[in-house]
Parts: C-alpha cells; structure tokens; sequence
C-alpha cells in the first residue's frame, strides 16, 4: 500500500512538473497583450470613426430621398430643409441645439449639410458634407467628406467614392481621434427601401489608395489597410463593424504590422459584437473593442 502511495505520489508530482512546464512554455510563446494600442486601441477608434462616418452618410441618404422622419423618436427633432447655392443644391439636417434621441437609440445634436452637384440617385453627382456643431452621445463630431455616386457595379449594386477628414472628440473634449482616408462604399442591402433598419455596406480602399491615416488621441499614427478579399462591412443595426479584415502599421510597432480580423465571434462569424481577433507575428489574441 505505501508502494502504490509513493507511485501515486510521484504520478502527481510528474503531472504538476509537466503543466507547470507547458504553461511556462505558453507564456514564452504568447506574451501577454500590454500595449495599450495593441490591445483594442487603434482597432477601436478605426471602428468607431467607421461606424460615425458611415452613419452620417446614411443619414444623408435618407433625408435627401425624402424620409428624415426615420431619423426621429419625437416630433420636434431632424428636421431636414432644402435651399440653393449657385449651382449646387444644399440640404441641411438639424437635429436641434440640444440633445433629440434618435430612432436608433443615440442623441444628436447641432446641423449636418449637405451640397449636391446633382440629383441625388444620379451617377456623377457629388456630395460635399460639413458639420455644424454636430455631436453624436456627445462626441463631437468634425470634418468633411466628398461622396460621388458611380452608379451600379457589374452586380448591380450602387457604390460610392467616398474622400474624407473627420475627427471625434470625446464630452470631455480632451481626447481626439481622426483619420483621412480615400474608400469605395458599396450598399449591400436595403437600397430599395425607405427604411434604414435593413441597410448595410461593404467598404473597401479606393484603387490607389496608400489606405486610411489613423491618428489616436495618444498622438500615435497608424496606417489602416482593408484587405482587399474581405471588405469591411457595416450595418445600421450593429454598433460595431460586423466583418472584415484590416492591416495595421505603424513606426512605433515592433514584430511588423498586425492584422484585424472584425468578422471574429465566439458564436457566429460576422456577427454583431464587440469582439475581433488580433494577429501579431505567430501570435493571435481576442481583443474587445470600445
């Protein structure tokens, strides 16, 4: 009986011995995510100036076919007023001076305008937007953009050149994000409806594009690069990016550039939430955006 003691004895030693050895050699492998860019930053401030931009151009789309009161809870916000500059037709949208809660659950304030060089669903036409004291949940929101309709693509679908410079500052106003890029947005889905419940888009780099310049409020720089097979893909019902994979550089990394898969999920691939999967060299990590 002692005998076996001691052999069950030493089994446990040995089995101890090897898992403290084989997490010794997981944490030599995989070192821990401490940098704080790394760990969800640039990914979320790409995502939430992905999602802002996105929004702001839908809102456009939406207002200019007619429909603003699908931006609107109440009867005393979003209104959206029309007017003529030389040759260019203008629309504005006001959400009003103080906070209107929106159909999709945020507040806005403060005029997003629009100047068109054309009929709205004609290819060619140029949108220039411009904020007035514009703020989404409080985050200012300013810039500009230049949105050229290109008709439909070979699968019929309506895409857009989009050229923009916007920034983000937090209610605090101490904190800025901002990025310059030059993209393509292709609408996936609801195009043929008066609702912005079922729109979607896929956004890629504009051919040529050296991809967007991200600037984080840590004064870092970042180079944003949408892998061409996996184009970002944003939808009026999801807070985050739902799919789609980016290349992240930048002179302050070591071990080379990372990459962002935004489709990860631990339930459904390209599902809505707040997880992505970072890769760093041979390593990868789940991180949570913000």
């Amino acid at each position: 009986m002692r005998y076996q003691a001691i052999l069950k004895n030493g089994a446990f030693i040995i089995a101890a011995s090897l898992l403290t050895l084989a997490a010794c050699k997981r944490d030599r492998t995989t070192p821990a995510l401490t940098n704080s860019d790394d760990n969800g930053g640039y990914a979320s401030d790409a995502a939430t100036l992905e999602k802002t931009s996105n929004d702001v151009i839908s809102i456009t789309d939406v207002s200019a076919a007619g429909n603003a009161s699908t931006l609107r809870t109440t009867s005393i916000c979003a209104t959206a007023t029309r007017s003529v500059s030389g040759s260019d037709s203008i629309l504005t949208i006001n959400f009003g001076p103080t906070d209107c809660l929106c159909a999709d659950g945020k507040t806005r304030k403060g005029e997003i305008i629009v100047s068109y060089t054309g009929a709205y669903k004609d290819s060619g036409t140029v949108r220039t937007i411009t904020y007035s004291n514009y703020y989404v949940n409080d985050y200012h929101v300013t810039g500009h953009k230049a949105v050229t309709n290109k008709g439909t693509n070979s699968s019929g679908q309506v895409w857009y050149d989009v050229v923009l410079d916007d920034s983000i500052t937090s209610p605090s106003g101490d904190s800025t994000i901002s990025w310059t890029a030059h993209r393509t947005r292709t609408w996936l889905s609801g195009y043929t409806t008066e609702t912005r419940t079922d729109d979607s888009y896929a956004i890629a780099d504009a051919v040529g594009s050296p991809g967007t310049v991200l600037t984080r409020a840590n004064g870092h720089v970042f180079t944003v690069s949408i892998n061409s097979g996996s184009p970002i893909v944003v939808a009026y019902d999801c807070d985050f990016i739902e799919s789609g994979i980016v290349v992240i550089s930048s002179s302050t990394f070591t071990g080379g550039d990372r990459t962002v898969n935004y489709g990860y999920s631990l339930t459904t691939p390209g599902s809505c939430d707040d997880l992505a999967q970072l890769t760093i060299g041979s390593h990868t990590y789940v991180i949570t955006l913000r």
